[in-house]
């Protein structure tokens, strides 16, 4: 498996946060406090719907 270069936003505070990892098949997610726990993995497809719909706030509670 490929060694994935997980990162995450500068924005958010250093405890409270998603990692992503990208490849060019994957987008990769996990919390930031469980690195060795499960991750998300979207294809690019998927990432780019998913973030569209973010932006839109259509997740807001």
């Amino acid at each position: 498996m490929t060694e994935l270069n997980w990162r995450k936003s500068t924005y958010t505070d250093k405890y409270n946060c998603v990692e992503v990892a990208m490849t060019a098949a994957r987008t990769a997610v996990r919390d930031s406090k469980n690195r060795d726990g499960e991750t998300l993995n979207f294809t690019a497809q998927h990432w780019y719907t998913f973030l569209s719909a973010v932006k839109a706030d259509q997740y807001r509670r």
